[in-house]
């Protein structure tokens, strides 16, 4: 079997390239340090702002973990309703606005439908959990005139879409889950930036440190520029920049955790639902497109290889869906994911140094949320009062990782 290996471009993980040249300001009103779908958000609502902004990425805009391949916007379950799962019921709903504001500006198609989910239900006992969640969804996924359902069916609504011997006890059908393209979606919101009045963009330049009590961010190869406020916005590496200018703690702030994917090419429908089946999921994009993912390793040799995790995963798509059985391998990716020592997103300013604001995390859901959690970083940029579950606040990790 042929097939490429993040090849250039396929969103491994960033890499400094000494080859840009740099024209930085001397200083600007606020810096982003971090171009992935976290920092892009960010960028995007300070333009909107108006704020003279500088954008810094380490190597290209987006070509981190954001550069990945899977795409899947899933809920939380609707049982057992918290601020938690409200606040990403929301974000979800607006993201399909903030996209279509996107495209709109742009011209350019970000791959996002409201494609909805399949959880196949092997055991009987699963069945009644999944109607005890229908029910709760009539309650929670609803907003004025919207809602969504958690429906329990007894076969799938297309045949070999799974097969149907992983359904004995039927299917969950979810309507509110939804899929985008990763890289289309970040190649919009760079193209959008790329043509902003306020917005200016270093790539290929690595930060080393930032400096609350100068206000200055430094970087990797000597250049340093002046800030008024600082959103980190660096994924995974956001947790060192964070806990050096934290008080001492006996746990790091996050790690990175290693996920592989798999792009496939079938001809299969675009419009289907994703699949999700014990941490397999099995996304249709456009143009016969099937993504499959992903891997969660937290110990690994090399962070942008594949390896035999990714061969088992092709191998359960292919039972899961007959359709896939001959479908090649086109791209194999891997890269590495910010997650949080909380888990939970990591948002908001500095206790200490309420200039630099942590914009990170979001170990699985960051593509869903990262517009709602930048457009609170950008708030707190500017001094407005924000909400976020008190446990997605930086004060709130920075007190789990002193425990």
């Amino acid at each position: 079997m042929a097939y490429a290996d993040n090849p250039a471009g396929s969103g491994g993980q960033p890499q400094a390239d000494h080859g840009y040249a740099h024209d930085l300001p001397a200083s600007a009103e606020l810096v982003i340090i971090g171009g992935g779908i976290m920092g892009l958000w960010a960028a995007v609502h300070a333009e909107r702002l108006g704020i003279d902004t500088l954008l810094v990425d380490a190597g290209r805009l987006g070509h981190g973990a954001s550069g990945g391949l899977l795409g899947a916007l899933m809920p939380h379950m609707p049982d057992k309703w918290n601020d938690k799962k409200q606040f990403q019921f929301e974000a979800l709903l607006s993201l399909e606005e903030e996209i279509a504001r996107l495209e709109d500006a742009t011209g350019m198609a970000c791959g996002y439908r409201r494609s909805g989910r399949l959880i196949p239900l092997p055991k009987p006992h699963l069945r009644e959990i999944a109607l005890r969640h229908s029910a709760d969804a009539e309650v929670n996924w609803q907003q004025g005139e919207r809602h969504f359902r958690w429906d329990v069916l007894d076969q799938p609504l297309q045949d070999g879409w799974p097969d149907a011997s992983f359904t004995a006890s039927g299917l969950v059908h979810d309507t509110f889950a939804a899929r985008v393209s990763p890289r289309a979606l970040v190649s919009t919101l760079a193209a959008f930036l790329r043509s902003a009045k306020h917005v200016r963009i270093a790539e290929g330049l690595e930060a080393a440190r930032v400096d609350p009590s100068s206000g200055r961010a430094m970087f990797c190869h000597g250049e340093s520029i002046a800030f008024g406020r600082c959103v980190i916005a660096a994924g995974y590496q956001s947790f060192p920049l964070l806990q050096a200018i934290s008080p001492p703690l006996p746990r790091p702030l996050g790690q990175p955790v290693k996920g592989q994917a798999a792009l496939l090419k079938a001809d299969v429908d675009p419009a289907l639902p994703v699949i999700f089946l014990n941490g397999l999921y099995v996304v249709a994009h456009e143009d016969g497109h099937v993504a499959i993912g992903s891997t969660s390793e937290e110990s690994f040799d090399n962070a942008q290889s594949t390896d035999v995790r990714l061969d088992d995963l092709v191998e359960r798509a292919r039972a899961l869906v007959p359709a896939l059985v001959h479908a090649p391998v086109i791209e194999r990716w891997a890269g590495l994911r910010p997650k949080a020592v909380d888990r939970d997103p990591m948002v908001g300013p500095h206790p200490d140094h309420a200039q630099v604001i942590a914009l990170t995390g979001g170990f699985k859901v960051s593509f869903g949320l990262a517009h709602a959690l930048a457009a609170a970083a950008i708030g707190a940029a500017i001094s407005q009062e924000i909400w976020l579950p008190p446990s997605f606040l930086l004060e709130s990790h920075l007190a789990a990782a002193s425990r």
